[in-house]
């Protein structure tokens, strides 16, 4: 596939080494912008196995600027929770007549949300949650007993990451149209919750790179910790 010109252009921009976490964000600002505002990503090359479940990083977080987009949040829940998660932003909520909505096949949303009594009755989802990475869990906290909390959380923007099957994490800081600044402050929160989830299994270095890039632009390499050594 051919490249277009833009992307040409930008490739000459491209930082001949890794900078300092605020000089990245200016030479990213610095690339030929697009029509629409892109998202920022962060990706983070962990020295993890994840073939081992004890070296799992997986998780969510909410970023202090956000990230510039709201999420389309269903709930499972008990009916006299419905009212109180519709009002936090859900865009679905119910128990046994919204698992069999979504077991007939609808998915327009990103998060599915679930008080832990509604684990046993959604179970059968996770066959086809599960491939699209939708099942709610303990572990990046989409079960929980405070379910409107959450809704109102994940509605808002609230970031989940997981480790993939080679060691990276990625995730969405922010957009284009944020300041360096905001952006720099979503970015160093973010680094600093993978770090705190370490598992302790992980032994030598953790962190072995770090790329952020926008939705349409090359990756600009930040220095890690490791590398100012």
């Amino acid at each position: 596939m051919a490249k277009t010109k833009r992307a040409k252009e930008n490739e000459k921009l491209v930082p001949a080494e890794a900078l300092e976490a605020n000089e990245a964000f200016s030479a990213l600002k610095k690339f030929i912008p697009t029509k629409f505002d892109q998202a920022v990503e962060v990706c983070m090359h962990l020295g993890v196995d994840v073939k081992h479940a004890d070296q799992m990083v997986r998780g969510s977080v909410s970023l202090p600027k956000g990230i510039g987009k709201a999420k389309r949040v269903i709930a499972f829940c008990d009916s006299a929770l419905v009212s109180d998660c519709m009002e936090a932003g859900a865009v679905e909520a119910g128990g046994q007549d919204l698992m069999q909505k979504v077991d007939g096949g609808w998915f327009d949303f990103d998060v599915a949300i679930a008080s832990p009594d509604m684990m046993r009755v959604i179970s059968k989802l996770g066959r086809v949650l599960g491939p699209k990475g939708l099942m709610p869990s303990p572990k990046n906290g989409t079960v929980t007993p405070k379910v409107a909390e959450a809704v109102s959380e994940f509605a808002a923007g609230k970031v989940e990451y997981r480790a993939d099957k080679g060691g990276n994490v990625h995730a969405v800081i922010g957009r284009m149209s944020f300041s360096e600044s905001d952006l720099l402050e979503n970015y160093n929160y973010f680094i600093e919750t993978i770090e705190k989830a370490r598992p302790s299994a992980v032994k030598g270095e953790y962190v072995k790179r770090i790329t952020i890039s926008g939705t349409m632009t090359p990756g600009v390499q930040i220095k890690t910790a490791a590398a100012a050594e």
